[in-house]
């Protein structure tokens, strides 16, 4: 069986090494088949499994914008043959409307979504179309020449990303990181449900929230009283009851069991401190402060200012870079995410 994956454009290699990060972490068994950017499909999936790849995928990735069970796959040249030949019995419940979305072609989606509802009620008895709030939906997809013909089982909640921007939230402070980007950095992590998450720059508690929405225990610090108070309102405020916060430099962080995952937004800058140091002995004393803290599988995945090398900070305290991504921020910064894990001895 395959599983259908719409991704968000806005960046070209976040979406899929996201899905790559879930589906490690996870241990989902499907070879990944990248049609085009915003546009994967999972594939060799056993039937016992695809329920739960999809529970998970749906619950967990941010920059993966829908999921569906793919029913066929065909050409626009026999479309028509292909959608009449399909038992819709099967997949609608009383009620539906067909999406078409489009790559790369420029396809009429209006009339191909008109086409395809009246095939559909030409070989499904019982069945209504209802464009406002369908019981099935229905995804059509058009690569070039190529027709991905698919179902919505469980419908993402794209609407929390937008819900929850710091500004939406009762504590915020101006430069707190999108959801979107807190979410796929928690994913990048590798961290799994029930596990430890740790941000010790933790500031109005994005990242935390992200994490303990899919099910994270979670700990933050912060220098600054102030913040680390205002995580507490926040987490409360989305319902996330497993954490603790404290009040500390991270340089005097002794965790109390060794975390499963560290995901942070380290201050760099005029305007952010750390008390006493600045520039690049922030990222140094970071990772000493933090390498002790981790377990020995644990990831670490933080952002960075460009200008910034790492690599020689990293490999003194006995970490490896794994991945790296930019994200331009404006003109004169370039935003780089960095997933780090300690050194594998030999």
């Amino acid at each position: 069986m395959e599983l259908l994956c719409i991704q968000s454009q806005e960046h070209p290699e976040l979406p899929l090494a996201e899905l790559k990060a879930v589906m490690e972490c996870e241990e989902i068994n499907a070879n990944i088949d990248v049609i085009t950017e915003g546009l994967v499909i999972l594939k060799n999936i056993s039937k016992e499994d695809i329920n739960s790849y999809y529970e998970i995928l749906t619950r967990r990735l941010g920059y993966t914008h829908e999921v569906h069970e793919l029913i066929k796959t065909t050409t626009v040249d026999d479309f028509d043959e292909c959608m009449s030949a399909i038992d819709w019995s099967d997949y609608i419940n009383e009620t539906f409307a067909v999406r078409v979305k489009r790559f790369h072609t420029d396809i009429d989606t209006v009339a191909t979504e008109r086409k395809s509802g009246s095939l559909i009620l030409a070989n499904c008895e019982n069945i209504k179309v209802n464009l406002t709030k369908p019981n099935s939906l229905v995804r059509v997809v058009v690569h070039q020449s190529d027709v991905y013909i698919a179902i919505e089982r469980i419908k993402l909640n794209k609407k929390h990303f937008e819900e929850s921007k710091p500004h939406k939230r009762p504590f915020f402070y101006p430069g707190s990181m999108s959801p979107k980007l807190a979410r796929c950095m928690v994913n990048l992590s590798r961290v799994k449900e029930g596990q430890l998450l740790l941000d010790p720059f933790c500031g109005t508690g994005g990242i935390l929230i992200e994490a303990g929405l899919i099910g994270c225990k979670v700990v933050g610090s912060d220098i600054y009283w102030k913040m680390k108070n205002g995580t507490s309102i926040n987490l409360d405020y989305y319902g996330i009851t497993d954490y603790r916060t404290f009040n500390l430099d991270v340089r005097e962080l002794k965790m109390y069991e060794k975390v499963a995952s560290v995901v942070t937004d380290p201050p760099y800058g005029i305007s952010t401190s750390t008390g006493d140091i600045e520039g690049d002995d922030i990222f140094n004393e970071f990772f000493k402060s933090i390498y002790d803290n981790m377990r020995d599988d644990a990831y670490l995945c933080m952002a960075s200012p460009h200008y910034v090398d790492l690599h020689p900070i990293a490999e003194e305290v006995g970490f490896e870079i794994i991945e790296q991504y930019g994200i331009k921020m404006h003109r004169s910064l370039t935003r780089i995410i960095t997933v780090i894990r300690k050194k594998i001895s030999q």
